[in-house]
C-alpha cells in the first residue's frame, strides 16, 4: 500500500507543533508523586477527618439536640459532621450541653479548618507551585552568566554535553534548546535547563540567554537548520565561541561563513575513524580514547606557563601535539615555532585522572560527534 503526502505537509505540521511549544522554559526538578496519588491521599485524609468528627459527635450524642426527633443517632452524627465541616450549618442539630459546646470550640472547629485546608490544598499547591516556578525562572535568568548553550539534544548534543561536563562544567551552566518536548524532558531529567522551541528564532535563543553565553554548541539534525541557528546565534552574541556539526563536508564552509568558529563534519569524522580502525584497530581504540573525555588519555588545550617560555615543544613535561599561535595551529615539529612564547597555547595529550577537573584556563578539545 502506498501513502501519498502532499509537499510541505510535514513542514506545516512541524511548524504548528513548534508554535505551540515555543518559548517554554523547563528547569530540572526533583521527581514528585503522581498527581493521582496526591489526590487520593487528600481524599483519604478528608474522609479520616470526617470520620473522626462523626465519632466524636456520636460519643457525646446526649449533648446534642435534633429538632426532628430530639435525639442523635449514628446517622445524625455523620450528617452533623458533614454539614459542620463543610461550613453549611443548617442548624437542625445543635450542641446544647456545655461539654458538647466546648468540644465544638476546641475539637470540631480545628477539624473543620483542617478539612478545608485539605479540600483547597490542591488549589493552594498549584498557586504555590506557579509562584515558586516563576521565582526559580527569574532567579535562573538573573544568575546565568558565561554558560554553554547546546542546540539539539540528540546523540551529538548528548555526547558534547557529557564531554564538557566531564571537564568540570556544572550542569547548572548548561542550557539545552530543542523543538521536541520529549527531548527537553530528557534533558531536564538529566539535570539541565531546557528550552522548547525552534532555535532559528531569535526569541527562543534569547530565552536561553544566548547573548550572555560563552560557548554555543550546535548539534541539529539538518545542515540548513545548523546554518540558520549559527547566523542567529552570532547576531545575538558576537563574542561567544560557536562550534557546529554538519553531516555533509560541502556545508562546512557555509557554517564558517555564518559565524561558526569550528565546524565538525560528523559523517566524514566517523568515516575516518572507521577507516583508521580497519587499518589498525589499536590506533582506532587510541583515537576513541582521546575523543572520550574523562577516561584514559585526553586532548587538552592549555596556556604556556612561564617556566616553559623559551623552550621547544618537546622540552615540556606534557606531550605536545600542536601549538596555537595567534590564529595558526602549528605542528609540534614545525620550524616556524622556534621556542614557546607566553601568548602561545598548547594542545597536549594528558592522562585523565578520575575525579579531577581541568584547570579553568585549560579547554578540552571538542569531541568527534557521531551521526
Amino acid at each position: 500500500m502506498f501513502h501519498v503526502k502532499l509537499p510541505g505537509h510535514d513542514a506545516i505540521a512541524r511548524q504548528a507543533d513548534e508554535h505551540l511549544v515555543t518559548h517554554k522554559v523547563k528547569l530540572p526538578r526533583k521527581v514528585v508523586e503522581h498527581p493521582f496519588r496526591q489526590v487520593a491521599k487528600r481524599v483519604l485524609m478528608a474522609l479520616l477527618v470526617l470520620a473522626a468528627t462523626a465519632l466524636i459527635v456520636y460519643a457525646d450524642r446526649d449533648g446534642y439536640n435534633d429538632n426532628s426527633d430530639q435525639s442523635v443517632d449514628f446517622l445524625d452524627a455523620w450528617y452533623y459532621a458533614t454539614v459542620t465541616l463543610s461550613t453549611t450549618g443548617y442548624g437542625d442539630i445543635t450542641p446544647v450541653s456545655d461539654a458538647a459546646r466546648l468540644t465544638n470550640i476546641f475539637v470540631i472547629t480545628p477539624l473543620r479548618v483542617l478539612f478545608l485546608i485539605i479540600l483547597v490544598g490542591t488549589t493552594l499547591e498549584v498557586l504555590t507551585e506557579r509562584t515558586r516556578e516563576e521565582w526559580r525562572l527569574n532567579r535562573w535568568r538573573s544568575t546565568l552568566r558565561d554558560h554553554t548553550v547546546v542546540v539539539g539534544f540528540g546523540t551529538k548534543g548528548r555526547s558534547a554535553i557529557q564531554t564538557v561536563c566531564a571537564t568540570g562544567l556544572k550542569k547548572e551552566q548548561v542550557v539545552v534548546v530543542d523543538p521536541s518536548g520529549k527531548a527537553i524532558d530528557a534533558a531536564t531529567a538529566d539535570g539541565y535547563a531546557g528550552i522548547v522551541g525552534d532555535a532559528t528564532r531569535s526569541e527562543v535563543l534569547m530565552r536561553a540567554e544566548v547573548h550572555r553565553a560563552r560557548k554555543i554548541i550546535i548539534a541539529t539534525q539538518r545542515d540548513d537548520t545548523a546554518v540558520l541557528v549559527t547566523l542567529t546565534a552570532r547576531q545575538l552574541n558576537k563574542g561567544a565561541k560557536i562550534v557546529a556539526a554538519v553531516r555533509e563536508e560541502e556545508n562546512a564552509p557555509l557554517l564558517k561563513q555564518s559565524g561558526a568558529d569550528a565546524v565538525i563534519t560528523s559523517a566524514s569524522a566517523a568515516g575516518r575513524l572507521l577507516g583508521l580502525s580497519v587499518l589498525s584497530p589499536a590506533a582506532g581504540m587510541v583515537m576513541e580514547d582521546l575523543i572520550q573525555q574523562g577516561s584514559g588519555l585526553d586532548l587538552v588545550e592549555r596556556p604556556v606557563i612561564k617556566a616553559e617560555v623559551g623552550r621547544k615543544p618537546r622540552e615540556t613535561e606534557d606531550l605536545v601535539v600542536s601549538v596555537l599561535r595567534g590564529h595558526r595551529v602549528l605542528g609540534y615539529d614545525d620550524p616556524a615555532i622556534g621556542t614557546l612564547e607566553l601568548t602561545d597555547r598548547l594542545i597536549t595529550i594528558v592522562r585523565a585522572t578520575p575525579g579531577t577537573q581541568v584547570a579553568p584556563d585549560a579547554r578540552p578539545l571538542p569531541p568527534m560527534p557521531s551521526q
